[in-house]
């Protein structure tokens, strides 16, 4: 019974955690089967996302820092959206007066919802790194996975071979998280992987409710191919790098702030204080 209470709990902190997404997706099937008025249907997404974002910041339920993290992969999600609609990839095939380029601008909040959903989590479980790597090699490794989802329409696609680098990297890290009171750890890897076959299952969603269209969904919607599973793995690792990256820059500002006698926030001092782990 402790095990399924555990689970449960687990279950609604991760509920709490995807808030916004759950928000991007019921806005989705909401104005695919109602008729929006006045505008099209992408301008309303996009409002709904603006207007999400601005009362989750007010509402406490997310921070100004995180809010900096989630506009910063508004922007990255974007960049790789012009693209990737640009080469065919997929399509938006809807009317909008707030698409760029044939992109609806609310498309950029599907990519921060993924770092909001991040942010959440990690506050909510007191997520703590153990045994992260050196910035020289998350860094590269980083930027090298997010430019290959560019560079590969002109040359070799090389995620495996990044996939393979992310192993021999993160082979000795563990997340280490809280549940109702009890620490549990796992394979930072594993984590890796469970988080983007969720997304992938949300993707499938997503594209159900005509959020986007894949080449072969444009005469009926089509399962996902599940290959997709490993773009969407190295795209969260790619985000979960940044967001751990910036945690740990912040870690470093409020411990100089501290040292040099200012005033830190009780939670931060409690969070970060071994020098093995930090959240």
């Amino acid at each position: 019974m402790r095990a399924v209470k555990q689970l449960l709990h687990f279950g609604w902190e991760q509920a709490w955690s995807c808030l916004f997404p759950v928000v991007i997706f019921a806005s989705l099937a909401i104005t695919k089967w109602v008729p929006m008025p006045f505008l099209p249907r992408y301008d309303w997404l996009l409002i709904i996302c603006l207007f999400m974002q601005w009362w989750m910041v007010r509402a406490g339920l997310e921070t100004r820092d995180e809010l900096k993290v989630i506009s910063l992969f508004h922007v990255i999600g974007l960049a790789l959206e012009l693209f990737k609609v640009h080469m065919g990839s997929w399509s938006y095939p809807g009317e909008g007066y707030s698409k760029v380029f044939g992109v609806p601008l609310y498309s950029g909040f599907m990519y921060a919802s993924v770092a909001s959903y991040l942010c959440q989590a990690w506050r909510r479980l007191k997520v703590e790194l153990v045994r992260w790597p050196s910035s020289w090699l998350v860094v590269p490794l980083a930027s090298a996975i997010y430019l290959n989802f560019f560079t590969h329409h002109f040359w070799m696609d090389i995620r495996w071979w990044l996939s393979g680098l992310v192993i021999l990297v993160f082979w000795k890290a563990w997340v280490r998280y809280e549940v109702n009171g009890t620490r549990y750890r796992m394979p930072l890897a594993l984590s890796f992987v469970l988080i983007g076959f969720f997304i992938w299952v949300a993707e499938n969603i997503a594209t159900y409710f005509s959020a986007w269209e894949y080449p072969n969904q444009a005469e009926a919607w089509s399962l996902v191919h599940l290959g997709k599973v490993s773009s969407w793995l190295l795209l969260v690792i790619v985000s979960f790098l940044i967001v751990a990256t910036l945690k740990r820059v912040k870690k470093g500002s409020d411990e100089n702030r501290s040292f040099m006698g200012e005033e830190s926030s009780p939670n931060v001092q409690g969070r970060f204080g071994s020098g093995k782990l930090y959240s």
